[in-house]
């Protein structure tokens, strides 16, 4: 686990770094350079303690050791002087293992300023080598940077998605492993993690005995086409206990040299994107293309050993696409050795890429046993799909696990659930295409029902408009409201009446490209193209439609058409009285809903200053960050709480404390704060989001978080804790801050005097604050109750709707 002093010098390393190197790439790559190069010296004083010599800083190099590099009389310029030399030679030095040197390879510092390495170094002196699990989570933690798409179209995988795919794919001990695509090597890694644990009885791994272990790290290989990934991939293997890392700079798709090399599990997330004009590979792939997803899929499959297994993450391109070489793939992979198929959310990659995805899983034995194929809806995977990804309790992911876990175990006693259903593979074959849109498929599959299933085609019609506006000619105010395919409700305004449209009746409207789904009823105008404007017949009230489409979602098929699918559609006929009781039942849901809406979005808690209250700033009622040595320790082991950024809640007046640490951990590094001060994050975008809190619970009355929060610690003889808290998260104080923050673009906080002089009304009398403030209490009480009211009728209308699918 990722202790929270490496964990600090991390991000301390990256600060100093960001002024002069701003690619996060760049910076991963001096870290990851200075680190092995500290570790090799720690590695020969280790030798040296124990009696043995010093093995790489030998022969000529012992002037570039890190006690030389570092030592008191050494100048900036010097320093900077040895230690560009020192790196750009360490490829010469014999004595260092083929490893380093290749970790050395190309290396160079790619700025010339003294202060900002000795800096820089003077914080990795802090690190040490221990060859521990910690040490490789913490180069885990320094690679979760590296998160935007590289230039072959490399995404870094999530570590649940890639430790789900390995879970499912259960690696065992005797198997060859490869990942063709490696990147950092996190599916190796987890692999490895995974078979360690399955063979841990008090520690993982102990049930392996030394030639066990030895012979698994040899049998875990990775390639990479990039010389930089290998790099990183090697030192993250190195780290994780692999004395001699199997990582090999190679181009899968067009080199021969490796080709008849197999494996038992190959785990892959490989780039998705081609080269202007395609790839150009050689001709022994059985599928002839030029697309590189078409290729690495088809590489993985005709690589793997004859009961082989894989799990590989797809863009939806292979999914669906209807090119020959994505044809031929796909049939390829369900004659052969396709066995399930997992879909996941749009905003798995978020905040890096919206691109949709699937997991192939692949099991030759399997697939000779079994006529069907199985498919997985996973629609949520513990995080919001939004850019910022934050946890949610809805994940779908562990009963994925269990179902695919027990389709590879026993297909034949297989049960159809909700989550996952199996096809007949003679069912995919049937229109020649092979597609493994689970949604064709899962829609037709025949369930007992009261209401027969029609096709939703068969009960529409379509509108053509009088005109269409273009997107420049939007405006922010007028008449008529413009509606277009995005997800936004209304995508802007006009007064212009050429393309109005006057609905006789409800109309949906479809985003042709997107699969928005939209209700109007009001007059409107369609803007630019991509939406179809949809009026039902007589046999279906539109406003069914729209719920029905709400709860039941088109799969977006890539940037293409889609009306057509949605015509394939089908949908329950329920009679039409029926339709208009559960509408109406809904309705009345979905006012309840909008109404509490409105008031937990626009809900702002404000006290009324009076004319007599005197205005003083923060730094006359309260201290700002009280020093360390108030604090009453009873001994070093003490719990205390601890607050990560994470747990600092965005406009929620108290957070509370869910880890503790013993109090050595947590004093030298981290801010100290007590029951009733209140926590300000000083850094962007934590400020402008508004995580802020008041301290209480606290284990022992302490706690320890972020270095990027303020505390302020009130004067309880002027000021009530939650008086300064309802002054200082608010937008006005959040606008104020934010546009007078420094610091460097991705690294910008708002400065102590800041908030030190900001000016608030202080009532003298604490008993006229705490009655405002019991006010405010009262009325926050109300917004919760709110919440939990949309929460609540949104599972009713789910539960309406249900049952009609259900019947």
């Amino acid at each position: 686990m990722l202790d929270a002093d490496t964990k600090r010098r991390i991000d301390s390393c990256r600060d100093i770094l960001v002024g002069k190197v701003p690619d996060p790439k760049s910076q991963v790559e001096q870290i990851t350079i200075a680190l092995i190069y500290k570790f090799m010296d720690d590695m020969d004083t280790q030798s040296e303690e124990f009696g043995g010599k010093r093995s790489f800083f030998v022969n000529g190099f012992e002037k570039y050791s890190w006690s030389k590099l570092l030592a008191p009389g050494m100048g900036g310029q010097d320093m900077l002087n040895l230690y560009s030399e020192a790196i750009s030679k360490m490829t010469e030095n014999t004595h260092l293992p083929a490893l380093f040197r290749d970790i050395f390879k190309n290396a160079y510092l790619p700025y010339r300023d003294p202060e900002t390495l000795k800096a820089f170094l003077k914080e990795v002196a802090g690190f040490s080598y221990d060859h521990s699990e910690r040490l490789g989570d913490a180069f885990e933690y320094l690679l979760s940077v590296l998160g935007s798409q590289g230039d072959a179209g490399q995404f870094r995988t999530p570590r649940h998605i890639i430790d789900f795919i390995v879970r499912v794919i259960n690696p065992q001990k005797h198997e060859r492993i490869l990942d063709p695509a490696c990147g950092t090597a996190g599916f190796l890694i987890s692999a490895w993690k995974h078979i360690l644990g399955q063979n841990q009885k008090s520690k993982p791994g102990d049930l392996l005995t030394p030639d066990e272990r030895n012979k698994l790290a040899a049998s875990i290989h990775g390639y990479d086409i990039s010389p930089d990934m290998v790099r990183l991939s090697l030192v993250n293997l190195y780290l994780h206990g692999f004395t001699n890392p199997h990582v090999d700079e190679y181009d899968t798709l067009t080199s021969e040299d490796r080709w008849n090399e197999h494996a038992d599990v190959i785990l892959a997330n490989p780039p998705f994107m081609s080269p202007k004009g395609g790839i150009k590979p050689h001709k022994r792939f059985s599928i002839q293309a030029t697309r590189s997803e078409v290729l690495f899929v088809d590489y993985i499959h005709e690589h793997l050993s004859p009961n082989g297994r894989a799990g590989i993450i797809v863009p939806e391109g292979v999914i669906f696409q209807s090119g020959t070489a994505y044809k031929a793939l796909r049939k390829l992979l369900v004659q052969n050795s396709l066995v399930a198929v997992v879909s996941l959310p749009a905003g798995v990659f978020q905040p890096y890429s919206g691109v949709k995805t699937s997991i192939l899983i692949l099991d030759k034995r399997l697939a000779k046993q079994t006529d069907e194929v199985l498919f997985v809806k996973i629609r949520n995977d513990g995080f919001s799909l939004g850019a910022q990804r934050r946890a949610i309790e809805q994940d779908d992911l562990p009963l994925a696990e269990q179902g695919l876990s027990a389709f590879l175990a026993d297909s034949l006693g297989w049960t159809d659930n909700d989550l996952a259903q199996v096809v007949k593979r003679e069912r995919i074959a049937q229109n020649g295409d092979w597609n493994l849109s689970g949604d064709r498929y899962l829609q037709t599959i025949a369930t007992p029902s009261r209401y027969e299933h029609v096709e939703i085609g068969s009960l529409i019609e379509t509108i053509s408009p009088p005109a269409k506006l273009q997107k420049e000619a939007y405006s922010t105010s007028g008449c008529y409201p413009i509606i277009d395919q995005s997800q936004i409700a209304i995508a802007g305004w006009t007064d212009d009446e050429i393309g109005i449209i006057r609905p006789k009746k409800p109309l949906v409207i479809f985003g042709d490209h997107t699969c928005a789904v939209k209700l109007v009823s009001e007059p409107f105008v369609q803007g630019a193209d991509g939406i179809k404007i949809i009026e039902t017949t007589e046999k279906l009230l539109p406003e069914f439609l729209f719920y029905f489409l709400k709860t039941n979602p088109l799969e977006a098929d890539g940037y293409k058409r889609h009306f057509t699918d949605l015509k394939r559609k089908t949908i329950p006929l329920v009679p039409i009285d029926i339709q208009r009781e559960i509408i109406s039942e809904i309705k009345g849901y979905q006012k309840l809903i909008d109404g509490a809406r409105q008031v937990v979005e626009n809900y702002r808690p404000r006290i009324a200053p009076k004319a007599d209250w005197p205005m003083r700033s923060i730094a006359e009622i309260a201290e700002i960050n009280p020093r360390k040595s108030q604090l009453t320790i009873d001994h070093e082991e003490m719990p205390v709480s601890f607050v990560p950024m994470a747990d600092l809640l965005e406009d929620e007046m108290f957070f509370q404390a869910k880890e503790t640490k013993p109090v050595r951990e947590v004093l030298k590094q981290y801010t100290y704060f007590e029951n009733s001060d209140i926590l300000l994050a000083k850094v962007s975008p934590c400020f402008e989001n508004g995580k802020a809190g008041i301290a209480r619970d606290l284990i022992n009355g302490i706690g320890f978080g972020s270095s990027e929060y303020y505390v302020i610690r009130p004067d309880t003889l002027q000021v009530l804790p939650e008086w300064i808290y309802l002054h200082v998260a608010t937008p006005a104080f959040r606008e104020y801050g934010s546009n007078r923050m420094t610091g460097t673009g991705g690294l910008q906080r708002v400065p102590r005097d800041i908030l030190a002089d900001w000016k608030i009304p202080v009532p003298q009398d604490l008993k006229e604050q705490r009655a405002l403030i019991e006010e405010i209490e009262a009325e926050q009480a109300l917004v919760s109750a709110n919440k939990r009211l949309i929460s609540r009728f949104e599972a009713k209308i789910k539960d309406a709707l249900d049952q009609v699918w259900a019947n």
